[in-house]
């Protein structure tokens, strides 16, 4: 188990998925069910099964306030060796927002279990059915597909290898969208964009390309997790996070 210290006033840390305990688990899907329409725990734990980490954001009494599954795992496409980095089931409460615990948890969990040998590329495969998951991708990449202004052509095609790969059928690749059996729609309350963040061009792509968010639709985004390809917000998290491994 690892652990960062307190960013706000939550603490992140990630844990082997086998090591979570029953309460854990509990505390998870009950902040899920909380937050997200269509939720059963049955989906639930199939899809937690299918995850080899989970990020963990407590409170300074130690209640689960925010989490984040992931699945790493390598991958071959036309000869390009990977390593991807695929985010499952994400959720903050709201009134955490602010904290940047999750970012900074992620970048470390991201550094610490993928491999060091320099030898692969390792991209974020994320699914996103909410603007506000959307929003983390400009703030901390410099480069990711797909973006308002458009972005570069392999990396479009890489996403779609990826997603062919993963999703199958489920992915809608004239859309870039993958729609899952059972989908995982937000509260009525966290559906709603405010007015003045439909300004934002990166939100306002998002709702450009994924209408269906309403439904439960998700947008398939990639990005490639580098030093190189961090913005400057991302690279002073990096640098908080002193050296690779520490």
């Amino acid at each position: 188990m690892n652990s960062i210290a307190a960013a706000g006033r939550l603490t992140g840390r990630f844990v082997a998925r086998e090591a979570l305990d029953p309460h854990q688990r509990s505390s998870m899907f009950g902040l899920l069910r909380s937050h997200f329409i269509g939720v059963d725990r049955d989906t639930f734990e199939s899809d937690l099964l299918q995850k080899n980490w989970v990020i963990l954001l407590e409170d300074h009494r130690g209640v689960l306030r925010g989490f984040s599954t992931l699945l790493v795992y390598p991958e071959n496409v036309e000869g390009l060796s990977l390593t991807v980095v695929y985010s499952g089931d994400t959720i903050v409460a709201p009134e955490w927002w602010g904290s940047s615990a999750l970012p900074l948890t992620w970048l470390r969990a991201v550094r610490q279990i993928t491999p060091l040998d320099g030898g692969r590329n390792v991209y974020w495969l994320l699914l996103t059915s909410g603007f506000r998951t959307y929003r983390f991708l400009p703030v901390f990449f410099s480069e990711f597909v797909p973006r308002c202004g458009g972005a570069r052509a392999t990396d479009a095609a890489l996403l779609t290898k990826l997603a062919i790969a993963r999703f199958g059928r489920r992915f809608d690749q004239a859309a870039g969208i993958v729609r899952l059996e059972k989908p995982q729609i937000l509260a009525p309350e966290l559906l709603d964009v405010p007015r003045g963040r439909r300004l934002d061009p990166h939100i306002a792509f998002f709702l450009e390309r994924n209408p269906g968010y309403v439904r439960g639709d998700e947008l398939v985004c990639l990005a490639r997790i580098a030093d190189d390809s961090l913005t400057a917000a991302g690279r002073r998290i990096a640098r908080s996070l002193g050296a690779r491994g520490a």
